[in-house]
């Protein structure tokens, strides 16, 4: 397939990132020694497969660039962890300055600084991806995306207090935590985070001057899930907890619907913009059904690979996608022809060279 050539600055930022979040782990094993460390790297890396699994589940449509995913993951891992921790002490430093009891500037960290701060940071890997607009089709890349930034967060952050628990109740109090923040709320930080993915993806993907409102909202949206969760932990009470808990439900379900219906829009498309390319003899009358619909897909993915031809039959299928993308980006965004006939003949090649039925 065809691959943007990736730019110096995601690969800088994918660099610095990594090297961050080295540098916060090397000081954690420091700090809490090699067994400590060791058994709260295996809780916080234990849940990963898992959940990297079903955020990227989420973008078999239309996958998106292995860097750019990666520099998303490294980023809430490394840049937001270290800035999150740094802002944080400065805000609760100058609380106390104010003075403020410990109590209070303890509550204002958990409740305030931290969803405020923490926030911004891994949003902030998707402002960063603005350059790279073209890699947002919709709102499903959007909250991808976002939840890459929240689970590399996730990841560290939950090493960091694994380890705390550990050096406070040994290894039965890192459990505990773990069932907490691995078990019962492991996709607490992505949730929360894919606000502000859908408000970028949303600014990208439409028209109108007050598209961009939509950034700052997510950010709200994001901070408000973020605090009403740590403020409902730090009040013991399982009722708060419990009604928390329901409300980032009930915003994973949204997140989940946005995807479903967004995935069988795009597929509902092609039945749209491919009968334009009949005369190729590239895509026939059976190709469009077979692509216009999910469940036409998946049988014809599993009809190639009894017949040998199933990566040719993927290839195919994300070829046409991808041409389909590119009409709606060029309707939403314009386009320069030159370049649209550029990146639709290529996709047209593709599609040639998979075609063998």
């Amino acid at each position: 397939m065809p691959v943007q050539r990736p730019s110096k600055a995601l690969l800088i930022g994918l660099v610095v990132s990594s090297a961050l979040a080295l540098i916060a782990l090397a000081l954690m094993l420091l700090s809490g020694g090699p067994v400590g460390f060791g058994l709260s790297a295996l809780l916080g890396v234990a849940p990963l497969p898992v959940l990297l699994a079903a955020v990227l589940s989420l973008d078999r449509l239309e996958p998106e660039p292995k860097l750019s995913l990666a520099f998303a993951f490294a980023w809430g891992g490394g840049v937001a962890i270290v800035l999150g921790i740094a802002l944080s002490a400065l805000g609760e430093a100058l609380f106390t300055r104010a003075g403020f009891g410990e109590a209070v500037v303890d509550d204002v960290g958990t409740v305030l600084l931290a969803p405020v701060i923490e926030e911004a940071l891994k949003g902030s890997a998707l402002l960063l991806l603005l350059r790279r607009r073209q890699e947002i089709d919709g709102l499903t890349d959007g909250i991808v995306y976002a939840s890459m930034a929240g689970l590399g967060f996730a990841a560290v952050e939950n090493i960091g207090y694994y380890l705390l628990a550990y050096g406070e109740d040994g290894a039965g109090g890192a459990l505990q935590l773990f069932v907490i923040r691995g078990l019962i709320d492991p996709l607490g930080h992505p949730i929360y985070t894919s606000m502000i993915g859908l408000g970028v993806a949303y600014a990208l993907t439409r028209r109108g001057p007050l598209r961009f409102a939509a950034i700052p909202f997510g950010y709200l949206f994001a901070v408000f899930l973020h605090g009403l969760w740590n403020g409902a932990a730090s009040t013991n009470s399982l009722a708060w907890v419990a009604a928390a808990y329901l409300v980032i439900m009930a915003a994973l379900v949204l997140l989940i619907v946005v995807t479903v219906v967004e995935r069988r829009q795009l597929v509902a498309r092609m039945d749209v913009y491919l009968p334009g390319y009949r005369q190729t003899g590239l895509i026939s009358e059976a190709d469009v059904k077979m692509l216009g619909t999910l469940s036409g897909r998946k049988a014809a993915r599993k009809w190639a690979r009894g017949a040998g031809l199933g990566r040719a039959m993927s290839d195919y299928q994300q070829a046409a996608t991808e041409l389909t993308l590119l009409h709606l980006r060029a309707e939403r965004q314009g386009m320069d022809p030159v370049r649209f006939a550029v990146e639709r003949d290529a996709q047209l090649g593709l599609m040639a060279n998979a075609r063998r039925w």
